[in-house]
């Protein structure tokens, strides 16, 4: 008996050595393509036919603290209509709305919900909110009047699968064109979901829930922490806090350019420490949030 628990403990210890082994590999294999792809962005002298073209891009305003924001600072999107941004903090749920210069406008109560992580805009004075460890979408209304927000007043989905605990949706991005809600599982595995159907009214019941395994093999990244979508380009851009990159993605799914989060690249004082959020208004200047509570924007270089 004792011999037996001995050898049944030996081989669950191979089994995890041998587990943390491929892992290690992975994230050496991903770098190695990561550095291979900056190295040939930095050769290149002028931007691709239909790119954003990240490498123009340099920080205009860096690790500001959000006064009123102690912790737990999440997501990020942009309000066309207010032009402000809004953002969550996921302990002690609330709604955030920042003005573009990183200033709080305002904070809204959340109940209801179970871990809120993302934060998309979808249309006017209309947000999904998405809960990490359940999977669960809800559709938000959110006024100027607004004080509190009851996630049981607003339509939800529940997207099927395992979200590995503390691995689950993390960020999101909308595609008004095609009613497309872009949604990034962190990793294990690391994942980009497709929902269409859920965020316009008169298609309750209707969404669907599609995968692109070819494109989500194909980041060169350790995990997903937020995304969005430019509609100009038809590009969606994922980022990766473990990684310290964010990554432009063509209509194949395919990364075309980057920016690196370190210290030394694109302006950086010092390398970003947890890249929670990221989003773009409608000039191009993208912003960028670190939990717990620091604040970023990034304009493209003028000529």
């Amino acid at each position: 008996m004792i011999r037996s628990r001995k050898l049944r403990y030996s081989l669950l210890l191979l089994g995890s050595v041998m587990a943390l082994g491929a892992i290690i590999a992975e994230d050496r294999t991903r770098l190695l393509e990561r550095s291979l792809f900056q190295a040939n962005q930095a050769r290149e002298d002028k931007a691709p036919d239909g790119s954003l073209w990240l490498a123009d891009y340099h920080a205009v305003r860096q690790a500001q603290p959000i006064e009123g924001i102690s912790d737990d600072l999440s997501a990020l999107t942009y309000d066309p209509q207010s032009k402000t941004l809004f953002s969550l903090t996921n302990q002690r749920e609330k709604l955030v709305q920042l003005s573009l210069d990183g200033k709080v406008l305002r904070t809204i109560p959340l109940s209801g919900f179970d871990d809120p992580e993302a934060v998309e805009y979808v249309g006017p004075g209309t947000f999904v909110v998405a809960d990490e460890r359940n999977l669960r979408l809800h559709l938000i209304k959110v006024g100027d009047d607004t004080r509190a927000i009851d996630a049981a007043q607003g339509r939800q989905l529940t997207l099927e699968g395992d979200s590995g605990g503390n691995k689950g949706l993390e960020g999101s991005a909308y595609d008004p064109s095609t009613d497309t809600l872009f949604l990034a599982k962190e990793r294990d595995p690391l994942q980009i979901f497709e929902v269409n159907g859920f965020t316009r009214d008169g298609q309750a019941g209707q969404a669907s829930v599609t995968a692109n395994p070819a494109r989500d093999g194909g980041l060169f990244v350790s995990d997903l922490s937020s995304l969005f979508f430019h509609a100009p380009t038809g590009h969606l851009f994922a980022l990766s806090d473990e990684s310290g990159v964010l990554l432009e993605l063509d209509e194949n799914g395919q990364p075309v350019s980057s920016l690196s989060l370190s210290e030394g690249q694109h302006g950086l004082d010092e390398d970003v420490p947890q890249a929670e959020g990221v989003t773009m208004d409608a000039d191009g200047n993208i912003y960028l949030v670190s939990e717990p509570n620091l604040f970023y924007v990034f304009s493209k270089r003028q000529g």
